[in-house]
């Protein structure tokens, strides 16, 4: 526990490679594809690893948005890719709106080397941890009159840590928040493909045509295939950007965080198997469905509740009652006693600057 892999559909990926030994340059098969391969590659990437990839990211997201594969990027992972999108957009001491709780590891691919900020914007439960306008706008305010430089929203859609899916009315509002203020805005939607249950995920892109006269210059998504596939030790990443500007911008970068040839050579013929792709998603979401319902029912036959989600590897624990009280240093000795004493890795919800003490991200 504690770490976030998707494990439960390798066995259907095994299964094609066996299938399909000519996707690999290291089999009798594929040997012949070797040299193609093993020479040096433009830093574009293979035109049908992003043909495959914007597929994948179509077929994701229900098929109901298309991805230019001109515009789809590549990145050392989601880690990699949310770094760059932070060079091509923001100067040291700008900053980003990230509503809270929000991924700790933020800090690191946000800021580390690029010297941007984070300024939380403050969720709670009293709306199950839903971003609000009025939330918006009171963090941008307060850090205007701070003197800090609001670059553009950052938000994880579905959530880590919530395992939540961001409705589209809400969505639609965040949107209209960075259009009325001409900032970014970068949807990380690396766990798009784990929707399991209702209600489906709405992209950024669905909702574009929502708000006249947005301008897509503001919109980027970073994707990655980690989450959606439990593929994290390939460092697959994707920038898909609106902005012109950005997709070359970060284009050239990309040749400090290339994919390897091989797995774009291995998964440009996997994902461009639609067959493969639909069983797949089918059939990890039915796998997370029944450990997400396995796992929240033995809590809840403890008397223990979870905020419901509905997408993600993660479970949001409300341990709140079980607090001496209502502090987080009363968390930090429920979350030791959890550590040493039950020996289970959770992680607390302060991590994640949670606003109320009491929560716990169960992966």
């Amino acid at each position: 526990m504690g770490l976030a892999e998707n494990q439960l559909s390798f066995d259907v990926i095994e299964e094609w490679i066996k299938k399909n030994p000519k996707a690999s340059i290291c089999t009798p098969e594929g040997v012949a594809e070797f040299k193609n391969v093993a020479n040096f590659q433009d830093y574009h990437g293979f035109p049908d690893f992003r043909k495959a990839i914007a597929n994948f990211m179509s077929k994701a997201r229900g098929g109901r948005v298309k991805f230019d594969p001109d515009r789809v990027v590549m990145a050392g992972g989601a880690t990699g890719a949310n770094e760059t999108v932070m060079f091509c957009l923001a100067d040291p001491g700008d900053a980003f709106l990230v509503p809270s709780p929000y991924y700790p590891a933020f800090y690191r691919d946000l800021g580390w080397r690029t010297g941007v900020k984070i300024v939380p914007v403050d969720c709670d439960s009293s709306n199950n941890f839903q971003v609000t306008r009025a939330a918006l706008e009171a963090a941008y305010e307060k850090a205007r009159n701070n003197n800090i430089n609001i670059k553009g929203l950052i938000i994880t859609n579905p959530s880590n840590p919530l395992g939540t899916t961001v409705d589209r009315d809400t969505l639609t509002s965040l949107v209209k928040f960075i259009n009325d203020k001409n900032i970014h805005l970068v949807c990380d939607e690396i766990y798009a493909g784990t929707v399991f249950s209702c209600p489906k995920f709405t992209c950024v892109t669905e909702v574009l045509q929502d708000v006249k006269n947005c301008n897509r210059d503001l919109i980027h998504i970073v994707y990655s295939l980690s989450k959606d596939m439990g593929v994290p030790g390939l460092r697959i990443g994707i920038v898909y950007s609106y902005n012109d500007a950005v997709v070359n911008c970060a284009r050239k970068m990309s040749s400090f965080g290339l994919v390897s040839s091989q797995t774009q050579h291995m998964l440009s013929a996997m994902l461009l198997d639609d067959e493969f792709v639909s069983n797949f998603l089918e059939t990890s979401s039915k796998r997370l469905a029944r450990r997400h319902r396995f796992f929240t029912t033995g809590l809840e036959e403890v008397g223990i509740n979870c905020l419901k989600g509905n997408a993600g590897l993660y479970c949001w624990m409300d341990l709140r009652k079980l607090l001496k009280d209502q502090t987080f240093e009363a968390e930090m000795v429920l979350w030791r006693m959890i550590i040493n004493e039950v020996k289970l890795n959770v992680s607390p919800g302060s991590s994640f600057r949670c606003v109320e003490p009491g929560w716990f991200r169960v992966c």
